[in-house]
């Protein structure tokens, strides 16, 4: 059985999620409008294939939406850049943690960041 690995990544968002959403305004007060809006995330699957799933809604065997609203309504393209850096992890404790962590240093970096 192979084993299961997990993928940071980070989407970029449409800056108007700021603007229109006061949920992802209030998470983000440090944003000051120069730097993009982020979505981080993490998954077993690549992150253009994760991305794919939040663009086309997908849903799980079970009916449950899997994509992000944010993403779904705002998310542009995958930032690469970003989370290249960060290799596959191996539980997903491991991946919920650095997901969490890539998030913060990001909005300590002034980007507005939304993550689960």
């Amino acid at each position: 059985m192979a084993k299961r690995e997990y993928h940071i990544y980070v989407v970029e968002l449409n800056k108007r999620v700021y603007t229109d959403n006061w949920r992802f305004r209030s998470a983000n007060p440090q944003f000051n409008g120069v730097l993009e809006c982020l979505y981080v995330g993490m998954t077993s699957k690549s992150p253009k294939e994760r991305f794919q799933q939040h663009k086309t809604g997908a849903k799980s065997k079970k009916g449950y939406d899997l994509s992000s609203y944010y993403v779904k309504k705002y998310g542009t393209y995958l930032r690469p850049s970003l989370y290249n850096h960060i290799r596959p992890l191996t539980t997903r404790a491991e991946a919920l943690k650095m997901e969490r962590l890539l998030a913060l240093e990001l909005r300590r970096k002034r980007y507005a960041v939304w993550f689960n």
